[in-house]
């Protein structure tokens, strides 16, 4: 058992059948050091007779001290929304493409987790949005993203047209295919292929991102994190509000979209030699440092 550490809840992306084995594999491991694991109920249910208890994400969210993450980004940033109020630390195992967020490797985290419960550890906060879609001045529909609010045209050809305030002071009117508000997180995910740029995620910032603007000068802002950022919806056929790619809402023309930082964070456990810069080399296929010709 660890002096950090009680309850460990492990939560694996449950449509991956490959993830079923090291998921077992690091709870077997974790009871042999006398820790108490549980599993959430969609990993559970992949898995047939097992002996371990099983909570919804909510009670996980109660009663874990820690949970790990096997899985994707996407499987991370679904558990995280959910987590966030309850302030319960995360770590990810990778099992996806990426791995922005999910940092340990299936063939390294029992030997890189075991020294994590044993404090070798670093903590790092990211901020979430909030989003909420007013029509009529009634809220129709809201969601979490901690990587970010995508106002997008969808299937349409056409653009969509709105008009952005901050902190109720008019921006500008864009025409484009959209607008991406994203946390520092998501400033390497959607943000990034849209031309934005990215933001250490040990800031508190927000980015707004034109999405193949119709006017070139449109471009790429930063702003701080208590804004209010307002997109009024002027023009639009089949335009959707999409929170993380994951919830979506079709949007209708004078809809008013309020975009905030939320008042938790995620709360995200690394290991000691975790850096921010080697891992975007190694994503984002950035060279290494050039060696000096021998002589």
């Amino acid at each position: 058992m660890s002096a950090f550490f009680n309850k460990i809840a492990l939560i694996g992306k449950h449509k991956n059948p490959e993830i079923l084995a090291p998921l077992l594999s690091l709870a077997e491991y974790l009871i042999s050091r006398n820790f108490e694991v549980v599993l959430d109920q969609l990993t559970a249910s992949h898995l047939g007779k097992i002996d371990y208890p099983v909570l919804t994400l909510e009670e996980i969210g109660a009663q874990a001290d820690l949970a790990v993450v096997l899985g994707g980004d996407g499987t991370m940033l679904n558990i995280a929304r959910i987590l966030a109020p309850f302030n319960v630390p995360l770590v990810g195992v990778n099992q996806g493409r990426l791995g922005f967020l999910t940092d340990l490797t299936v063939d390294t985290m029992r030997e890189t987790l075991s020294a994590m419960l044993d404090g070798q550890f670093v903590i790092e906060k990211r901020m979430l949005l909030s989003a909420e879609v007013l029509r009529n001045e009634v809220s129709v529909f809201r969601a979490l993203a901690f990587n970010d609010v995508v106002v997008h045209r969808g299937i349409s050809t056409g653009m969509v047209e709105f008009e952005v305030r901050i902190n109720g002071e008019y921006v500008y009117s864009l025409r484009s295919d959209g607008l991406i508000v994203a946390t520092p997180t998501g400033s390497t995910a959607y943000a990034l292929s849209s031309g934005g740029p990215i933001l250490h995620p040990c800031l508190d910032l927000i980015e707004l991102v034109p999405i193949c603007p119709h006017t070139l000068s449109n471009r790429p802002i930063v702003v701080e994190p208590d804004a209010m950022i307002e997109i009024k919806v002027l023009y639009t056929t089949e335009t959707k509000i999409y929170s993380d790619s994951h919830s979506w809402f079709d949007l209708g023309e004078h809809d008013r979209i309020i975009v905030r930082c939320f008042s938790e964070r995620v709360k995200l456990l690394h290991a000691v030699n975790h850096s921010y810069y080697r891992m975007l080399r190694e994503k984002l296929g950035w060279s290494e440092i050039p060696q000096k010709n021998q002589l």
